[in-house]
This record gives structure tokens, sequence and C-alpha cells, in this order.
């Protein structure tokens, strides 16, 4: 019986769990072909500067980085809600307790994978501006109206 009710909050982790939309692979910033770069030239060193990229990441891209986070995140994050549900279901309602924390700490330790995600396609990111730069090509910014 106590069993039947983990079944239904660990079902509902899952299912919250891979619902999640995946990721880009790629920059996340606007590079323009330089003054007097042809577009076959722009494409070549898009190709050079997305491996320069990965290469800054430890050779992956900001989804790979991240999925290497979640994991454990994700079982650390389940571990604490479903202890911290069965101490807080008291004997009434354990069960009920640790269902409720595991679904909880699924969506906390997701949030972590979140936090991953955005750290590591910050550095891919700015590790491809700097090459597209170097490269001679355009990085449009935001500027100031005086």
């Amino acid at each position: 019986m106590a069993m039947n009710r983990l079944r239904l909050p660990s079902l509902a982790a899952v299912l919250l769990l891979s619902a999640c939309a995946t990721t880009p692979t790629g920059p996340e910033v606007l590079a323009l072909p330089g003054n007097g770069k042809s577009l076959e030239q722009f494409r070549g060193d898009d190709a050079v500067c997305r491996q320069y990229a990965i290469d800054h990441l430890g050779g992956k891209t900001p989804s790979q980085a991240a999925n290497d986070d979640a994991v454990p995140n994700a079982v650390v994050g389940t571990a604490v809600g479903a202890v911290a549900g069965a101490a807080i279901g008291g004997h009434e309602g354990a069960g009920v307790g640790a269902g409720t924390g595991l679904v909880v700490g699924s969506v906390a330790g997701n949030g972590a994978t979140d936090s991953s995600w955005t750290s590591s396609q910050k550095r891919y990111d700015f590790a491809y501006v700097q090459c597209m730069y170097a490269q001679g090509h355009r990085i449009p910014v935001l500027g100031r109206s005086y």
C-alpha cells in the first residue's frame, strides 16, 4: 500500500523532468559578416569559432556541459525533498509528505540545472564572440543615445 503512494509522485517527477525543453547547442548571440567578408568566409569562420567555443567548455556544447550537472542536481534535490517531506509529514502522512518532497525536490534540482546551463551558455557565447571579432566580423552591441 505504501509503495503505491510513492509511485504516483515518482511518476509525476519523471514526467516533470522529461517535459523540460531542449537547450540550444550553439551561440545565442548575433554575429554579422565583417566589412569585405563574403558569406562563405563568414560561414567558415562561424564553424571555426563554434568549435573554439566548444573547446573553451572542455569539448562540450553548453547543453552537454549543463547535462553533466543535471543528474547530480536532480538526484540531490529529489533525495533532500523526499526526506524533508517525510519528516514534515510525520507519522500520519509520511508517504504523502515524501511524495510531495520528491516532486518539490525534483523541481529544485531542475532549477539548479537551469542555472548551470545559463553559466555554460554565457561562457560559450563569450568565447564565440571573441573568436568572431578576432576573425574580423561584426558583433552588434547595445549603445546609448546621448
